[in-house]
This record gives structure tokens, sequence and C-alpha cells, in this order.
């Protein structure tokens, strides 16, 4: 399974990224994660449904000193493989 998540709130500059990264891996997921210049994250998780269900709810949460807004959320079709999961830049 694969989703698309964006979340705005208070989400850059508080460790979201490298937080998110250690989540993925630790539900081994694939994918990647970037801030965007409208100041939400963007992240593509690919894995298990029940990976990716957990990885969501730690999304509407986010690390401790994060304040989620809003997630939203898109399946989409895993047209492209990933061998890890990143931080992109």
């Amino acid at each position: 399974m694969r989703i698309r998540v964006a979340i705005s709130g208070l989400v850059q500059g508080v460790a979201f990224r490298h937080e998110t990264r250690k989540t993925a891996l630790s539900l081994n997921l694939t994918g990647w994660v970037r801030n965007l210049p409208d100041g939400r994250v963007e992240a593509v998780f690919t894995g298990a449904a029940e990976s990716t269900a957990a990885m969501l709810r730690w999304c509407k949460r986010g690390p401790r000193l994060a304040q989620v807004r809003d997630v939203q959320v898109r399946e989409e079709a895993d047209t492209e493989s990933f061998d890890a999961f990143e931080i992109r830049y």
C-alpha cells in the first residue's frame, strides 16, 4: 500500500522530518519526507497496510514540539519503488 500525506500546522523546525524517518523505519516502510515551501511537510509511505495506518496515526500528532493542524491523505499506485526511507531536501 502507498499513501501520500501533506501535513500542515507547526511542522517545520520541530524535527518532523527526522522523527518521520525514524518512525517509518521502525514500521518497515519505504518512501520519503520533505518540507514544502508553503510550510507543510509532504511524505510518501509504502509498505504493509497496518504499517501505513500506524504511520498515518503518528503523522496526525507528530513529534513532541509539532502542532499538527491537518493531514491530507491520498492513496497512490505503486509506480516507483524505494529501497529505503529518506529525507529529501
